[in-house]
This record gives structure tokens, C-alpha cells and sequence, in this order.
């Protein structure tokens, strides 16, 4: 007997991902998935760019955690509008919680939507949520192997943010090999060194999202 396999959960999540998408690119919101290990600094990463650029662009953050709701609450401080996904065990958001979250949002005339994702490097690159690109954070205390243990990410990124890069003094860690092994996965990945807690390199992080918040204005 021949057994029909489909892969329903990845799809129905498609299906979902390209309605939404579909819906942010009707009001022009360019949507940012940003996916790392826990621990990366994914949470001060962002409270420093609202803070930067809450002035100038009107944005909003979807925060999944498994449990609490404490960095939500950080990035709540800077005025920004902010929805807590809890997943109660599930190691990534998909494209039907993002729906949820964005039905208790005001959408309208949003700039930038930035996606929190769930501290992992495997699941979160598997499910889309609707994004125009996934934003990969690898910090420097991680280890420099985590591109050839966990490619999928890398390859299917717009952006590495190398973080804590003001820790390179004391660690051992290969930036070149990093770099190396990324475009060799991705050609065209934009890599940014970064300190969210010193600032160290965000003048070009922020200049490359105001690019694509343009861009996403223009329709490109």
C-alpha cells in the first residue's frame, strides 16, 4: 500500500506565513526575524536599536519566550508597542502565533516589526512568520563553530550580528573562519561586529535598516 507522506505542519505554516506576509507588505512594514541561541543578547540588541530609532520610525515587537514575560517587559520601556508570545515548551514561533499576537496590535502605518524568536538555532530557521528576512545573532562566548553545526540559519539569513564583540580580548574565537564559513553557505549575508552593550558597530546596523525600511516604503 502506498502511503501519501506531506509534510502538513511546515505547510499549513506556509500557508499561514504568505498570508501574512502578504498583509505587511500592504501597509509597507518591514518584518525582521531575529533568531539566536539564549543567551546571545537578541533582548539588548533590540532595546538599544528601538531606543536609536524610535524617533524616526514607528516600530513594534513580538517577543516569544517559553516562559515569562520579563524581556518583553524591557523592551516594553522604550515606548515601543510589544506583544509577549509564551509557547508553554515549543522551541520557535510559527506563523499562527505571530497571526494571534498581530490581531492585538495597531499594524497600521508600522515601520518595522521586529519578531523575537525563541533562544534556538535549529527550529526558528525551519517555520517563516511572514518575514521579509531572518536576522541571525551569534555571540563571541557561543564559539566560532556554531555556522558549520547549525548551517540552515546561516544560509537562509540576511544578516549575522556578531555580538559581544567587545569580549574578543578574552576569548578565543575566530572571526575570519567565521566569516569564511558563513559566505561560503551564503554568499550575499551581510555580517555586522557588534556590541549591544557598548554600541560598538551599530552606526552600520542601523544604517542597513534604514535602508530596507526605505526600500520597503519604495515597494523594492
Amino acid at each position: 500500500m502506498k502511503i501519501p507522506v506531506i509534510r502538513k505542519i511546515l505547510e499549513k505554516n506556509e500557508e499561514r506565513a504568505t498570508e501574512l506576509r502578504e498583509r505587511f507588505d500592504k501597509n509597507n512594514t518591514l518584518v525582521l526575524n531575529l533568531i539566536s541561541s539564549p543567551g546571545a543578547g537578541k533582548t539588548t540588541l533590540l532595546v538599544r536599536t528601538l531606543s536609536a530609532l524610535k524617533d524616526q520610525f514607528k516600530m513594534g515587537v513580538i517577543e516569544g519566550d517559553i516562559q515569562t514575560t520579563a524581556d518583553a517587559e524591557r523592551i516594553a520601556q522604550t515606548g515601543v508597542q510589544t506583544v509577549q508570545i509564551n509557547t508553554e515548551g515549543a522551541c520557535h514561533l510559527d506563523s499562527n502565533m505571530i497571526y494571534a499576537a498581530t490581531q492585538k496590535m495597531d499594524l497600521g502605518g508600522l515601520d518595522i516589526l521586529f519578531v523575537e524568536n525563541v533562544g534556538n538555532l535549529v527550529c526558528p530557521a525551519e517555520f517563516k512568520v511572514g518575514e521579509d528576512f531572518k536576522i541571525a545573532l551569534l555571540s563571541i562566548p557561543e564559539g566560532d563553530d556554531k555556522p558549520e553545526k547549525y548551517p540552515l540559519l546561516f544560509s537562509e539569513a540576511k544578516v549575522l550580528l556578531l555580538n559581544k564583540i567587545d569580549l574578543l580580548p578574552y576569548l578565543d574565537f575566530d572571526v575570519e573562519k567565521v566569516k569564511r564559513v558563513v559566505k561560503t553557505l551564503n554568499k550575499d549575508i551581510e555580517i555586522f561586529m557588534v556590541s549591544a552593550k557598548t554600541g560598538q558597530g551599530f552606526d552600520e546596523w542601523l544604517t542597513w535598516l534604514k535602508n530596507r525600511v526605505l526600500e520597503k516604503k519604495q515597494g523594492k
